[in-house]
């Protein structure tokens, strides 16, 4: 697994912290009820989360797991393995 910094650390809780008060403020499934910007916003997070396989509490795990299943990141998420892995433009000499 991968080593959370403390500086890492303190920025996960605090989206933590942040997601746990949208979702038990407003209700959920989403931080404002409805699926909003503020959860467009998030799921960049949500991506980077799984990657490095941060834990997450019970809600707050459901609610990034809903990000990611939701259709339009499927087809992004989707669209991004199909792109090869290197571009020849971008493959120059430094």
């Amino acid at each position: 697994g991968f080593k959370i910094w403390a500086g890492a650390q303190a920025d996960i809780d605090r989206i933590v912290t942040i997601w746990r008060e949208c979702l038990l403020s407003n209700g959920g499934p989403y931080l404002y009820g409805e699926l909003s910007m503020a959860d467009a916003m998030y799921a960049p997070v949500c991506t980077r989360f799984k990657t490095y396989d941060v834990k997450l509490d019970k809600e707050c795990a459901a609610y990034a797991q809903r990000i990611l299943a939701w259709p339009l990141m499927v087809e992004w998420t989707e669209a991004a393995k199909a792109e090869p892995e290197e571009l020849e433009e971008l493959d120059v000499e430094f």
